[in-house]
């Protein structure tokens, strides 16, 4: 019987210890994201289908997240626990960006498409993020 109970106290310790956890973890983000361009409007017939949660489960956030400097605006590298902004916040025509990057459709289809024609070329498509 003593044993038992120690058993089932013990059980009750993890559990608590796991749902302690759990509201403590960090907010990940939604697990799927529709990306629209704002400021400078895409000439997309669709928004790109964005699976944040399942390139989550195997990338570092840092991978793509990044903030800017307050003085220079100069990118620094992402930190953890830091507030994720809006990618036109700094993407935007008006930021005086190099083109590759200097809008949101620019910047993403260079993170994206880069990305997967190194790992996975079969995604390397416009289909893959903005459908048939």
């Amino acid at each position: 019987m003593k044993k038992r109970l120690i058993h089932a106290t013990t059980l009750l310790g993890i559990f608590a210890l796991a749902a302690i956890g759990a509201v403590n973890a960090e907010d990940k983000g939604p697990a799927d994201i529709a990306l629209q361009a704002a400021i400078d409007p895409a000439n997309t017939p669709k928004p790109a289908q964005f699976p944040h949660g399942a390139h989550q489960s195997r990338l570092d956030c840092a991978i793509c997240h990044h903030g800017k400097g307050p003085e220079d605006g100069k990118r620094i590298a992402y930190a953890a626990g830091q507030k994720i902004e809006k990618c036109e916040t700094c993407h935007n025509s008006k930021a005086g960006m190099p083109d590759k990057v200097n809008t949101f459709k620019n910047a993403a289809h260079s993170l994206c498409q880069d990305c997967h024609r190194k790992s996975r070329p079969e995604l390397a498509n416009c289909t893959t993020c903005h459908g048939k």
